[in-house]
């Protein structure tokens, strides 16, 4: 019989591809605020006017949901390889879950708090 620790280890294609794609999303955002500020005077005005646009807040919604799902299976996959006492190893991953989760609903009030 097989003794199977709850550890929570899902490494394949799935990770790899969420890793990936989150990747490239952050990517495609970095690159649109670099053509914004070589485009445009970084005044407030004009900083402001970029975020007042729905468009734009659900991008950097996308691009911070992206931020927090490829730190989580980046943290995961360190706590997986290093951190070998179950008990711990889930308390970390239960602790970076919260975290995660409070900054996004953070994100959402940033996002959706300018006027």
């Amino acid at each position: 019989m097989v003794n199977r620790l709850v550890s929570g280890a899902h490494y394949g294609l799935k990770d790899w591809l969420i890793q990936r794609v989150t990747a490239v999303v952050m990517a495609l955002y970095t690159l649109f605020l670099i053509g914004f500020f070589l485009t445009q005077p970084l005044t407030f005005a004009s900083w402001q006017g970029l975020f007042q646009c729905l468009p734009l807040r659900l991008f950097s919604l996308l691009f911070l949901l992206s931020v927090f799902i490829h730190a989580w299976v980046g943290m995961r996959d360190i706590f997986m390889d290093y951190v070998h006492p179950t008990v711990i190893r889930l308390a970390l991953h239960v602790a970076v879950i919260l975290a995660l989760m409070a900054y996004a609903a953070w994100a959402v009030q940033i996002l959706w708090s300018v006027q």
